[in-house]
């Protein structure tokens, strides 16, 4: 039979004895709520249930026997307890366990203020959620509600009973009000082996941006030879953070990097640094600047500021192991202005480049826009009919080339007829051009007008039935399509050609007005495109499963303009496009796409492209890409599982032209659960004669951070659809400075 014994905060009521020290015995299970000493606004209740209980009348409580007392937030159990009602503070000892919110503390000894939250237990073994992890330790005191001091403890997210990894320190604090850890003399250790040594650092207890040292990075490059790098997180503000990075090349020397980010809803940007004084390679100083500044000014007006400098040609060849930034041809270094509003949009740059050369195949500087001016409007059912403006006015400049000024205006007219089942849309416009041309001018080239009148009919049909396929309903659509393009010619042999060149012959260019990009050259034109496209969708949800395309473009003329140094079509015919792309099945997806020469009968260009994916983790991805006498190249990438937790990483991007590996990567990764490692070779042609190769090692403590040259960046670049083992099968949280 159990008792409940309810008291106040100095009585004890409906007890028909009082009770004395030596009448403490009591045979019964006994239960009591009590009322801490506080103003009533702040009384919390507690409830106290033991085997026997014994106390003094407003000033103590004593239970023995499988003890559990529970207030808002708390529960404690021991084998026995005292309370003292007028500092609201408990004693407990043996198998004492108490668990607060999202925590729970266990071992022989607990005192605690239970309104304060603070107090100590000793030689406790703790568990913690959000992320999930524990530990143990000499002594841990209770600092306030969420907050913990640790001596001599570990800590850890590895499951209970696994110690693969843990930190030990000497002192430990853990935060839960702002989520940091901060651990003094500390080292990680792995799998026995003391890995790192710190007399300081933080670590976050959740996914947000914490100011502090950041797990080191090494690795290996060809180029630059042993690597080690010891980042500084710097969070500013919640809007504002740094990264100060130190990186140490057994090549090259000490380089420093600086990257500043700042992002509030009118403004954002970032400010990137880095500078290697005296390279032991090359004996200069050498560096890199970004700064990259977007700006909402209001009334629909925004500005921005895009600037690159390298300090020589080769510095992102020798001192970055990305294709990406290796690649990098033309460093930006442009201000705009912009406005968006009322259908018209308007748009102002000033623009040079510093164009990085490769020796071996040396290219010729772009123009410089000093400045530039766009203007460019739609306005829809003005009243029936669509009106359209493109202009521009443009000042060239080089340093060896002709430099002027070129003006453009094309106003046009649509009349779109559209119905649910069709659409016609005759256009005409007038495209006027006008050359204002200044210095290094040595073949006396005139100031010279350009008038051409365009003309368009596009026209089209919608036609849909309903199929059954493999059992399932879909939506299968007909679209055929006409486009009609007429416009006259006009001699443009001796006009400029500031930034003109060939557009790329696809799907999207077959329905334009013109075959060139830049405004320097406008074909002349009398041709029809017919296309047809068909659809295969899911009636329920709209989602399109197939999409296949056929297109070819018909010329009542011969070419006439060309660019200096091109040579004019005769054809009556362009080349058949053809296109099919879509999720063959719920695992393969495929896209391709062919270009088809009628005159010569062959394939001129070529693309196909699969994807196999059952699952996340595992994916392959085929690649295969043909341009006649100009490209032939094969492309395989892959993550999949090998055995149990191990999975294998590749890709291969071979040309067959140059019989040459274009880019390569190899890789390995464990997922231990609490931990990952990955081990990444990479090799990729970063110029013409010329190839990277690095290697990087990771270790990633999983809700502590990560040890070793970051490859993650890489394996996304390079394979489709990776994602890291521990994203898939682990509940640990990762974090991610940025």
């Amino acid at each position: 039979m159990r008792k409940r014994l309810p008291l106040t905060a100095f009585a004890l009521l409906t007890v028909p004895l009082a009770l004395h020290a030596e009448e403490s015995a009591l045979e019964l299970r006994q239960q009591t709520t009590l009322i801490s000493n506080f103003p009533e606004e702040e009384q919390t209740p507690i409830f106290l249930d033991a085997d026997r209980m014994s106390g003094r009348q407003d000033v103590e409580v004593e239970a023995e026997g499988d003890v559990e007392l529970r207030k808002r937030g708390q529960v404690v159990n021991a084998d026995r307890l005292r309370y003292r009602q007028a500092e609201d503070e408990i004693h407990a000892c043996g198998n004492v366990r108490i668990e607060q919110k999202d925590s729970l503390v266990t071992g022989p000894e607990l005192r605690m203020k239970l309104d304060t939250h603070r107090g100590y237990m000793r030689q406790p073994v703790y568990q913690i959620n959000q992320p999930d992890a524990h530990g143990m330790a000499e002594n841990l005191e209770f600092a306030g509600e969420n907050k913990y001091n640790i001596t001599g403890g570990t800590y850890t997210t590895c499951s209970e009973g696994n110690n693969d990894w843990f930190l030990r320190s000497s002192a430990m604090e853990l935060d839960r009000t702002v989520q940091v850890g901060t651990a003094h003399h500390a080292s990680v250790v792995f799998k026995g082996v003391p890995i790192l040594y710190t007399p300081w650092m933080e670590f976050p207890l959740d996914n947000q941006r914490k100011s502090g040292l950041l797990p080191p990075t090494l690795g290996s490059s060809g180029k630059s030879g042993m690597e080690f790098s010891l980042p500084y997180y710097w969070n500013i503000a919640p809007e504002q953070d740094a990264t100060i990075t130190p990186r140490i090349m057994s090549k090259r020397g000490l380089q420093l990097r600086g990257e500043y980010r700042y992002l509030s809803p009118l403004y954002a940007g970032k400010t990137n640094v880095e500078f290697l004084p005296n390279d032991s390679q090359t004996g200069t100083h050498r560096y890199n600047l970004l700064l990259n500044h977007g700006q909402v000014l209001g009334a629909g007006w925004m500005g921005g500021l895009n600037i690159q400098k390298a300090s020589d040609d080769n510095y992102f060849r020798d001192l970055n192991s990305t294709v990406a930034t290796t690649s990098q041809v033309y460093l930006p270094r442009e201000g705009t202005l912009a406005y968006n509003g009322y259908g018209l949009s308007f748009l102002t740059r000033v623009q040079s480049f510093q164009t990085l050369q490769d020796p071996k195949a040396p290219i010729t500087p772009p123009y410089n826009r000093l400045p530039q001016m766009l203007i460019n409007g739609a306005w829809r059912n003005f009243p029936a009919v669509d009106l359209g403006l493109s202009s521009e006015w443009t000042d060239f400049r080089h340093a060896t080339l002709l430099n002027g000024q070129r003006f453009t205006f094309y106003p046009s007219i649509s009349l779109p007829l559209n119905r649910s089942f069709a659409f016609v849309t005759p256009k005409v416009g007038v495209h006027y051009t006008r050359y204002t041309l200044t210095e290094n001018n040595p073949d006396g080239v005139p100031d010279v007008i350009r008038t051409l009148p365009v003309f368009s009919l596009d026209s089209g049909l919608f036609m849909e039935r309903e199929w059954q396929l493999s059992g399932n309903e879909y939506l299968q659509t007909l679209e055929p399509r006409l486009y009609y393009l007429y416009i006259p010619y006009r001699d443009q042999s001796r006009l400029p050609n500031f930034d003109s060149a060939l557009a790329d012959f696809n799907y999207a260019q077959i329905f334009s007005e013109n075959q060139f990009v830049g405004g320097d050259r406008i074909n002349d034109a009398n041709q029809l495109t017919a296309a047809l496209t068909s659809r295969l969708i899911d009636p329920a949800t709209g989602q399109e499963w197939l999409r296949a395309t056929l297109g070819q473009r018909y010329y009542f003329t011969d070419q006439q303009v060309v660019l200096p140094g091109g040579v004019a079509r005769n054809d009556k015919s362009s080349d058949i496009l053809a296109a099919f792309s879509g999720r063959v099945t719920p695992q393969w997806n495929v896209d391709a796409g062919v270009q088809y020469n009628t005159s010569q009968q062959q394939f001129y260009k070529s693309s196909i492209g699969a994807r196999y994916q059952p699952e996340a983790g595992k994916v392959l991805n085929l690649g295969y890409r043909f341009t006649r006498d100009a490209l032939k190249q094969v492309d395989i990438s892959s993550q999949w599982p090998i055995q149990g937790r191990w999975q294998g990483m590749g890709r291969i991007n071979y040309s067959f032209l140059d019989s040459k590996l274009l880019e390569g990567l190899a890789g390995l990764e464990y997922n231990g659960g609490c931990w990952a490692a990955r081990m990444v070779a990479h090799q990729f042609a970063s110029a013409t004669a010329e190839t990277s190769r690095s290697i990087f090692f990771q270790l990633e403590l999983f809700g502590m951070g990560r040890i070793g040259s970051n490859p993650l960046d890489i394996l996304k670049r390079n394979i489709s659809g990776f994602a890291p083992t521990h994203q898939l099968s682990s509940p640990a949280t990762t974090y991610e400075q940025y």
